[in-house]
């Protein structure tokens, strides 16, 4: 994947993203990913692409008081927060194309909105597989396609009409994986059997137009790209092309599905 795409934020940009983006689009959805991997007490689990440790941190309630849950990022920036949230959760730095596990070690292995950004998805899923356990379940979660995505897919076009194509690309990359066959293929080009693709709403929601420019440039990669001077364009331009995404109340809101991907390994 071309530098600059991976998902990769600064620690400042890490503290934003924890704030806006994880109660605006990311904690809604870790129910989701623990049902679907039939996450119960006393289970070990490793989250991949961890972040700053929503997901983990939930799935640690489930498995307590005797269960253990690892969370694993490449990202430094975000392992400091999610270290200070949850002390109680094994916070550990390594890249999901060579995880520092034995094989079969984890009863689930679970990842949320991260394997978009994975230098080589298929070794990946390769070795989130390895990892697992006989009659262990996988539970991934990806962002649907931008199209269906229709507040995302305004603020691309805005920062392309803005700034041009290089710009835009860091915001197209989050949906790089929202063709249902496209994922399919991927991991059945992996050797996993029995894959499952399920499509769930979702919903986007920041507090005003500011917040949520704020969360994507400042919380994002986009911060290293777009200087003040842009920024101040961008927040002008913003408050009429993304206005028929407020609410009566001064919040934004609109759809934002994803699809979860699982399979269950053979006892």
């Amino acid at each position: 994947m071309p530098e600059g795409l991976q998902g990769q934020v600064t620690g400042s940009a890490a503290e934003i993203y924890e704030t806006f983006f994880v109660p605006a689009l990311f904690q809604q959805w870790t129910c989701v990913v623990a049902d679907a991997a039939r996450i119960a007490p006393g289970q070990s689990v490793l989250d991949v692409a961890c972040g700053t440790g929503i997901l983990a941190r939930a799935v640690a309630e489930r498995v307590a008081p005797y269960g253990s849950v690892v969370g694993l990022d490449r990202n430094e920036g975000m392992l400091a927060i999610a270290r200070c949230k949850a002390p109680n959760v094994d916070w550990k730095s390594g890249r999901a194309e060579k995880l520092p596990f034995p094989d079969a070690t984890f009863d689930a292995v679970i990842s949320q909105f991260g394997l978009m950004f994975f230098d080589d998805r298929r070794v990946a899923v390769r070795e989130m597989w390895r990892v697992l356990a006989p009659g262990g379940r996988l539970s991934i979660a990806v962002w649907d396609a931008l199209e269906n995505n229709p507040g995302y897919a305004a603020m691309a076009s805005l920062l392309e009409r803005l700034f041009g194509a290089r710009i835009a690309s860091e915001l197209h990359a989050p949906f790089a994986l929202g063709n249902r066959e496209t994922l399919h293929s991927l991991f059945a080009g992996s050797g996993i059997p029995n894959v499952g693709v399920s499509t769930h709403p979702g919903e986007a929601r920041f507090p005003s137009i500011e917040d949520w420019v704020r969360t994507d440039v400042k919380g994002w990669t986009l911060a290293d790209l777009i200087d003040d001077e842009q920024y101040r364009l961008l927040l002008h331009e913003a408050g009429t092309a993304l206005r028929p995404y407020v609410q009566a109340n001064g919040e934004v809101a609109f759809e934002a599905p994803a699809h979860i991907v699982t399979a269950e390994k053979a006892a």
